[in-house]
């Protein structure tokens, strides 16, 4: 079954529903959501993507997501993403926003983030590893090849608009 999504113009309009595959494949925006999960301790969730995965196979990152639906908010795919990939049940909070070029295509990136208290269960299909580090191995990690590039932008973005005088990204208190 083909996955459909909104196909979008520079400024996030959407201009028409279109299959996934063929966004990517005529490099159409679309709209993707993503989720940084954090620890109550403050450690943010990376994983690597399983060797026979279709997108991406063994790159490591430290967002969650994928596709925005037709007619779907980035909050609520970003809540979907988040129980279909981790088996929690949360509300994310948006934290930005930008136009990514995209390794594979390009799309708009809704970067969202959540503190985790509870016990996850990673999808295979999803993870093949997974671990909870903290920001100076989140930034190492951030510096190999196995790093997704995307990731790396949206990273770089994360850290620039939380660039006053933090470190690194910045902590979040438990809910």
């Amino acid at each position: 079954m083909s996955e459909r999504v909104e196909r979008v113009d520079e400024q996030d309009r959407v201009l028409g529903v279109v299959d996934r595959a063929e966004a990517i494949r005529r490099r159409w925006l679309h709209r993707i959501a993503t989720i940084v999960c954090r620890d109550p301790e403050g450690r943010v969730l990376v994983h690597r993507r399983p060797d026979d995965a279709a997108l991406l196979p063994g790159g490591h990152n430290w967002m969650l997501g994928g596709a925005v639906g037709v007619s779907e908010s980035y909050e609520q795919a970003a809540s979907r993403e988040l129980a279909e990939e981790l088996g929690v049940e949360a509300r994310p909070r948006f934290v930005l926003k930008f136009r990514c070029a995209g390794a594979i295509s390009p799309y708009w990136l809704a970067l969202h983030e959540t503190v985790v208290s509870t016990p996850i269960r990673p999808h295979p299909s999803e993870m093949a590893w997974h671990a909870w580090l903290t920001e100076p191995e989140l930034l190492a990690l951030a510096d190999t090849d196995t790093f997704i590039p995307d990731a790396r932008t949206a990273l770089t973005h994360y850290r620039t608009l939380h660039s006053h005088g933090a470190s690194g990204p910045p902590r979040t208190k438990g809910r």
